[in-house]
Formats: structure tokens, C-alpha cells, sequence
């Protein structure tokens, strides 16, 4: 039996190994990368298109690239409110736990790095994430690159413009998969923003128990940002006729706030249902498409949906 041992992908990056596009080990990804081996493989997945190597430069020096001293003092102070809220339930990485330094340090040099994006709140999730499962070096790298993918950064600059192609082309996929919780939700006027900023921003990491958090990172690794997506469709599925029965407050409560004791089995269950083709149209594809239209009187609603979503 294939196990992720047999895999290349978990030990090297150099070549291609013609196990890691086989069905099986597909397979074995969707059922979660084992935490023996996770991080490295996170670490390759995700790559380092922005070829850091100094990272001790900016984790230890923080040089002068840009921010003002203003600015780096209000960022390391969102930096320190969002930490104490970071998983306060593990008590790891608030102040005078393990990994507060570490988690400081991360974030920190991260606005640095990037004084054009600098510090947002969620960050501290996703850093969080990588903490527990790379070094710090490997971790800072790979946060790095994370939220210079697309997806990731048009949200974390709340690139308004590109934001709604994200949450149009989902809107697609949602009335395609849930045409019932779709009309339901547009009766009651509950947009995609209002639940989906809260869950793309932690990539979940918040919103979900951690384990299962850390399976779905294993899969976006894998398929990228429409995993993301697919993931939000196989949550609605999965609560679909209790969400149909709820007004938008109620709705708009639930989402933001899913229960503890979901069950992994069951949303993975829900998402590999969902189908991610519309019109014989991929996710890519549909995104691009709707990247043409443009609707600016959602702007305003998309402001105000992220300077009240709850870290």
C-alpha cells in the first residue's frame, strides 16, 4: 500500500515524482497529510516564488525598508491585541507562553518584509498555523508566500475590485451546487462577504476546530485558492436545511460562529459533492470571466463586512 513515505514530494522538490500526480496519492492527500510530515510538505507546496534566504534579517533586525516609525508602532500594536486572541484556548501563544516570541517575531518582521501590505488582522492565525508545524525560518517563508498568492493578497490589501470577482465567481458555483440555500439567501439579502471574509482571511484557521483546519490547508496546498471556495460550498451543504429555516441574522450568526463539534469526516464528506464546474467552466475560468463585470455598489458593503469581522 501507498504511503507518504513512498512519496518524493515529502522529502524533495527537485524532481518531479510520478506518485504525487497518481489517483492514490491524491487520495491519500484528501484524507490528510500526516502530521510527521506536514510541514515539509506545506513548505513545498507552497514554494518560495519570492526566494527569501536572509530571513534572520528581518526576524531578529527588522531593517528600515519603508515604514515610518508611526506605522511600525501602530502595526506592532494590532500585532500584540491579535496575538492575545490568537487560539487562546492552547495558551501557547499568548504573552509569556512558548511561542509568543516566535508568533511576535513572524508578524513583525512580516510588516517589515512588506510595509506595503503590512500587518492585517487574521494574520496571526495563519502564522500561528505555520508555527506549529515548520521551524521559524521555513515558517516565515512560507507565510510570506502564502499571502503573496493572489487570492490571499487581493483580500489581505482588501483589493475591493478583486474581491468581488471572488465572491461573483462563487456565487456561481453556489447557485449551480445549493440552488435552494441560494435563493434563500438572496430573499434574505445574506451576500457571500458577510460570511466569507471572516473565513478566507484565517483560511479557516479560525473558524474551524484546528485539526480539521489543518486538513483543509492540506487540500488548498494541494488545489489552491478553489479549495477555499469549495470548502465554504461543502460548509453550507453540510448545514443547508438548518440555514434554510434561519432569518439573516440568525444565518449571519451561525456562519460566523460554526459549531465546535463539526465533524471532519462529514464536511469532507459534503465537499467532495460539491462540483467545481460551471458550463464546462472551471473555477479559473469562471473567475476570470467574472473579473469583467464589475459591481461597484458592493464596495461599501465589503468595507463594512471587514472592519466588523471579530478576530
Amino acid at each position: 500500500m501507498l504511503q507518504w513515505n513512498d512519496c518524493s514530494y515529502a522529502k524533495d522538490c527537485t524532481a518531479v515524482c510520478p506518485l504525487c500526480t497518481s489517483r492514490r496519492v491524491r487520495e491519500l492527500w484528501w484524507q490528510g497529510v500526516p502530521p510527521s510530515v506536514r510541514g515539509k510538505v506545506w513548505s513545498l507546496a507552497m514554494g518560495n516564488e519570492l526566494n527569501i534566504t536572509h530571513v534572520v534579517n528581518f526576524l531578529f533586525t527588522c531593517p528600515d525598508i519603508g515604514l515610518s516609525q508611526a506605522d511600525r508602532e501602530a502595526s506592532l500594536e494590532l500585532i500584540k491585541l491579535d496575538i492575545s486572541r490568537t487560539f487562546p484556548n492552547l495558551c501557547i501563544f499568548q504573552q509569556g507562553g512558548p511561542y509568543y516570541d516566535v508568533l511576535h517575531s513572524i508578524l513583525g518582521a512580516y510588516t517589515c518584509y512588506r510595509p506595503d501590505v503590512g500587518y492585517v488582522q487574521g494574520m496571526s492565525f495563519i502564522a500561528a498555523v505555520l508555527i506549529l508545524n515548520l521551524d521559524t525560518a521555513d515558517a516565515f517563508i512560507a507565510f510570506a508566500n502564502l499571502l503573496n498568492k493572489p487570492c490571499q493578497m487581493a483580500f489581505f490589501r482588501v483589493d475591493h475590485s478583486l474581491m468581488l470577482t471572488y465572491f461573483a465567481a462563487f456565487e456561481v458555483f453556489f447557485e449551480e451546487n445549493l440552488p435552494k440555500l441560494f435563493a434563500h439567501f438572496k430573499s434574505n439579502n445574506l451576500t457571500p462577504d458577510i460570511y466569507l471574509i471572516d473565513w478566507i482571511f484565517t483560511l479557516y484557521s479560525k473558524s474551524l476546530p484546528l485539526d480539521l483546519a489543518c486538513r483543509v490547508w492540506d487540500v488548498f496546498c494541494r488545489d489552491g485558492d478553489e479549495f477555499l471556495f469549495r470548502t465554504a460550498l461543502g460548509v453550507l451543504r453540510l448545514y443547508e436545511d438548518i440555514l434554510t429555516r434561519m432569518d439573516f441574522i440568525h444565518n449571519a450568526q451561525f456562519l460566523t460562529r460554526l459549531p465546535e463539534d463539526i465533524s471532519g469526516e462529514e464536511l469532507f464528506c459534503s465537499i467532495s459533492s460539491i462540483q467545481m464546474q460551471s458550463k464546462n467552466k472551471k473555477w479559473a475560468q469562471v473567475r476570470g470571466r467574472r473579473s469583467k463585470v464589475e459591481r461597484p455598489a458592493s464596495k461599501l458593503k465589503i468595507q463594512e463586512c471587514y472592519q466588523h469581522v471579530s478576530f
